[in-house]
């Protein structure tokens, strides 16, 4: 799988764009500001409908644009596909595939990507949020269908957070409350066993990349953290841990159990207080959680570990319903000048054989040697901002 084609209306710093992208390495450089970033990002947005670095769509419109259209053109399976998002100000987002009218959600899942970027730090060193929102990406990447699961989980958790505000008020009718218990619990096991299971699929490559980018750096051990393992109260009994195999209805029914005993608490406090929104990705370097106890350089490495690994798994596992060419296209967005020289030699050692990348750098020789010299070929484009208009110069290398 990669993207052949990119083409940009009014879409963060570009009016208008139309880029051909070739296989193997491809690297946007130029200094801060001038629009490298953008590209990538919208590469990023047609495979997950969201930005890997903003939380909402309004900020990827162009300033006093209305719209913008992100559009790109695919080989896969040695097919030619087209996808297109038109991002709306205060309206619903539309989407074409193949240059039919679609639902914005039948496109995830049909371009994959994997994003390193600075920010991954934060997936070592920061709130669970982002650890979530790993996990989360890596199930919807396997299992696209499970990304309706996750939109419908977090409608239903702002319902029943707004029930919860206003419970003390129901004088005792505690039956709608009842209701969003039993679709919370029901759409949250499904979510807690895909994690799970995504999780498990996951560690033993992290490992394998950890051991790759840090040699004397110990192991990387992951494993899924839910409050479901743990007594509702300090003082309550034990609670035998849930399986590794556990079912999505058997982890449905102890997500309910859980809700009912913290009800209570949730009406008193007015919030969520169980479910997969509260749960984590643990990350263990050596003996020691990582968060708080790694090193910044150990702390690099997990975190390039992470992505690694995950583009590792989503290629061996291939694509979803039994697609062979699953392959994502990896996106390392602004990470060179990051690493030292050791981890950047041990990156690109692992890129030899991806069939495409796409990389952002301020200064060209940032970027490894050996990925310059790609198998599949390689070319640079220099972004630069001339009196406010972009311009992409492209030099085959």
């Amino acid at each position: 799988m990669r993207v052949t084609h990119l083409q940009l209306s009014d879409f963060r710093s570009y009016g208008s764009l139309d880029l051909e992208l070739g296989p193997g390495v491809t690297t946007f450089v130029g200094r801060n500001g001038q629009g490298k970033t953008n590209l990538v990002e919208a590469v990023r947005y047609l495979s997950t409908l969201s930005s890997h670095r903003v939380a909402s769509d309004a900020p990827l419109l162009r300033f006093g644009a209305e719209r913008a259209v992100i559009g790109a053109r695919l080989e896969k399976n040695g097919r030619a596909l087209s996808l297109e998002v038109t991002l709306q100000q205060g309206r619903q987002n539309t989407a074409r595939l193949n240059r039919g009218q679609a639902r914005p959600r039948d496109l995830v899942g049909i371009l994959r990507t994997v994003v390193f970027a600075p920010e991954d730090l934060a997936l070592v060193k920061g709130d669970p949020a982002g650890r979530r929102q790993l996990m989360d990406e890596l199930v919807v990447a396997l299992h696209p269908a499970l990304a309706g699961d996750l939109s419908d989980y977090d409608r239903v958790l702002r319902q029943r957070g707004s029930m919860l505000k206003t419970a003390r008020n129901a004088r005792g009718d505690m039956t709608m409350l009842d209701i969003w218990d039993e679709k919370l619990a029901h759409l949250g096991g499904r979510i807690v066993a895909a994690r799970r299971q995504a999780v498990a699929a996951l560690a033993p490559y992290v490992l394998e990349a950890y051991a790759d980018v840090a040699p004397e750096g110990g192991s990387c051990v992951l494993s899924y953290s839910t409050a479901l393992d743990k007594p509702v109260n300090r003082d309550d009994a034990e609670v035998e841990p849930l399986s590794p195999q556990a079912a999505p209805d058997e982890i449905e029914n102890r997500l309910l159990e859980r809700l009912r005993a913290l009800r209570s608490q949730e009406i008193d406090r007015g919030v969520n207080l169980a479910g997969p929104h509260r749960d984590d990705l643990d990350i263990t370097l050596g003996d020691m959680p990582a968060k708080g106890y790694a090193s910044h350089g150990e702390s690099w490495s997990c975190a390039l570990a992470l992505r690694l690994g995950a583009y590792a798994l989503l290629t061996a596992e291939g694509g979803p319903d039994g697609d062979p060419d699953g392959e994502p296209v990896l996106i390392l967005d602004d990470v060179f000048a990051e690493l030292d020289s050791g981890r950047r030699a041990a990156l690109a050692r692992r890129l030899t054989s991806a069939r495409q990348v796409l990389i952002t750098a301020a200064v060209g020789e940032d970027v490894p040697e050996e990925l310059a010299a790609h198998p599949a070929g390689s070319a640079t484009v220099k972004v630069r901002r001339d009196d406010d208009r972009l311009t992409l110069a492209v030099r085959d290398a």
